[in-house]
C-alpha cells in the first residue's frame, strides 16, 4: 500500500514536480500533518493558525483534485495549526473554497477533538492525570483554560475512513496518526505503520537534501516498508532515515503513541537503491492503561518588546549593570501605578561573550537586546516599555564617556506591541477508557446534488 505525505506542515509548500512524480503510480491515501506545537501556547489561545491562508489554500488546490481523482482518501491532523474547532473550521471553509471554485464533490469528515472543563476536572479528581515535566494540574489551573484539546490517536481517524470518507480533517492528533491509522486499518502491522508514519511525517526531512517542504512517498508491505522522495533531486539514505526516527523523541528505541510503544532496538535499516530505504525489524507493544494528551492554555497578559543593538564595549560590559538599574527605575516610577506582579520586565541578550567572568571576558563586538515586557493590560505593557526603553537609552554609569543614546534601534517604532500572550495551564496525559472518547465525528458531503452545505 501506498501513502503519500505531501509536506511536513499543510502550507509550508511541496513542489509541483515532486507531487507530478508521486501520482505517476497513484497512492492508496494521501496525508499531510495541519500543525504542531512547536510554534507556542499562542495559536491555540488565539484559536489562528500559525501558516498563512494563502499558503495552505495553494498546498489543497494543488494536491486535493489528484487525491479524489485517485480515489485516495485525504487525512489532516491537527487541523489549522493547532486543532481546537476554530482551527478544525477554518481549514474546513479553505476546502469548501477550493471544491467550489475546482467543482469538486466528495464526503468529508471533521473530527473535533475539544475537551471541556468538566472533563478534565474529572480526570484530575479521578486520579487519571499524569504529569509530563514539571507543570502542575490544580483545579484554578483547568477554570483558567480558555481553550482545551485533546491529541488523538488513530482510532477516531480509522472511524472515519470506516464510514467512507474521502477527505479527514482532524482537530488534534499525534502526527503519526494520519498515515499509520490507514495503515492498521488494512491489516498491516502496527509496529511498521506507525514507524513508518513517524519518520514520513514530516515530509522530506529524512531525505539529502534535507526539506520539510517536499513530498515523501512510503509503501509498506507485510514485513517491512519502503521510503523514496517524489522529487528527483532528493534521496533517502540510511543516514537521514534512522535519524529521523529519533526525532523529537526522548528514548531514541521508543516511540510512545496512545494505542503501546514501538520499540526499535532490532529495526534494520537498508539502501535499497540509490534513492529508497527499507525499514523492518521493528515491534509493537500495546498498552494495557490508554492515554491521551491534554493540552490547555490560558491568557497571561499583554506583551510589548523593543530590539535594540549596542557596540560599544563598556555598555556591553555593564549590560546587566544597566538593567539592574532600569528595573529600579520603572518601580520608583511606577509606585502607586502598578504593583510587582502586574508586569514582568526581562532582557534577553545575544551575542554574550561565553567565559561567566564578565570582568575578564573580552566584551562581544555586538550585542543584540530584546526587552520584553508582559502586563496584565495592553496599557501598562506599553507603558513599562516606554520607561524601560527610555531609561535604557540614556543610562549612565561609572566610566561613561558620552552622553548620547546606548542603544541602537533597527526599527522606528521602536516599541513593538504584539498582543495577548498566553501560557500552557494544562500538558498532560489523561488515561481515558476508549480512545475515542474525546472526539466528536460529524460528516458533510460537499459538492454535487446531496451537497450538504445548504
Amino acid at each position: 500500500m501506498k501513502l503519500l505525505s505531501l509536506s511536513g506542515i499543510l502550507g509550508y509548500g511541496f513542489s509541483e514536480e515532486a507531487l507530478k512524480n508521486a501520482f505517476i503510480e497513484p497512492p492508496d491515501y494521501v496525508g499531510v500533518d495541519g500543525g504542531s506545537v512547536d510554534p507556542g501556547p499562542y495559536y491555540l489561545g488565539k484559536g489562528v493558525s500559525f501558516t498563512t491562508r494563502d499558503c495552505v489554500k495553494r498546498d489543497v488546490s494543488l494536491s486535493l483534485e489528484p487525491s479524489l481523482k485517485a480515489h485516495a482518501p485525504y487525512i489532516v491532523g491537527t487541523a489549522g495549526g493547532s486543532g481546537s474547532s476554530s482551527h478544525l473550521e477554518w481549514l474546513r471553509d479553505i476546502f469548501f473554497e477550493v471544491a467550489r471554485e475546482q467543482g469538486l464533490s466528495f464526503k468529508m469528515a471533521l473530527i473535533y477533538t475539544d475537551v471541556d472543563k468538566p472533563y478534565v476536572l474529572q480526570k484530575l479528581q479521578n486520579g487519571k492525570v499524569i504529569s509530563l515535566g514539571d507543570l502542575p494540574l490544580t483545579e484554578k489551573a483547568i477554570a483558567d483554560s480558555c481553550r482545551i484539546v485533546s491529541q488523538i490517536g488513530v482510532s477516531p481517524i480509522i472511524e472515519a475512513l470506516k464510514a467512507g470518507a474521502d477527505v479527514v480533517l482532524a482537530g488534534r492528533s499525534c502526527d503519526t496518526a494520519i498515515f499509520a491509522a490507514p495503515c492498521i486499518m488494512h491489516g498491516y502491522d502496527p509496529a511498521l505503520a506507525f514507524h513508518m508514519a513517524k519518520i514520513m511525517e514530516c515530509g522530506s526531512m529524512c531525505a539529502e537534501p534535507i526539506s520539510a517542504a517536499d513530498v515523501m512517498q512510503g509503501v509498506i508491505e507485510k514485513d517491512y516498508f519502503e521510503l523514496t522522495p517524489a522529487h528527483p533531486k532528493r534521496r533517502c539514505t540510511v543516514r537521514n532515515v534512522a535519524a529521523h526516527t529519533m526525532y523529537e523523541q526522548s528514548n531514541p528505541y521508543m516511540i510512545y503513541e496512545p494505542d503501546g510503544v514501538i520499540n526499535l532496538l532490532n529495526a534494520r535499516y537498508e539502501q535499497v537503491n540509490e534513492r529508497t530505504v527499507r525499514v523492518s525489524g521493528s515491534r509493537f507493544i500495546p498498552t494495557d492503561k490508554p492515554t491521551l494528551k491534554l493540552e490547555g492554555v490560558r491568557p497571561l497578559g499583554f506583551r510589548s518588546v523593543a530590539f535594540a543593538g549596542i557596540k560599544d564595549p563598556e555598555t556591553v560590559k555593564r549590560i546587566d549593570e544597566i538593567f539592574d538599574g532600569v528595573c529600579a527605575f520603572v518601580r520608583e516610577n511606577t509606585k502607586g501605578l502598578l504593583n510587582g506582579d502586574d508586569y514582568t520586565l526581562s532582557l534577553h541578550k545575544y551575542g554574550v561573550p561565553l567565559s561567566k567572568d564578565a570582568e575578564a571576558a573580552e566584551p562581544a563586538h555586538d550585542l543584540g537586546l530584546i526587552i520584553d515586557v508582559v502586563a496584565k493590560t495592553e496599557h501598562s505593557s506599553e507603558f513599562v516599555l516606554s520607561l524601560a526603553r527610555s531609561r535604557m537609552l540614556h543610562y549612565d554609569y561609572k566610566g561613561r564617556k558620552g552622553t548620547a543614546g546606548n542603544l541602537a534601534f533597527p526599527f522606528s517604532p521602536s516599541d513593538i506591541h504584539l498582543g495577548e500572550v498566553f501560557e500552557y495551564s494544562i500538558y498532560h496525559l489523561a488515561e481515558v477508557d476508549s480512545l475515542l472518547e474525546t472526539s466528536e465525528i460529524r460528516y458533510i458531503n460537499v459538492g454535487g446534488s446531496d451537497d450538504t452545505l445548504g
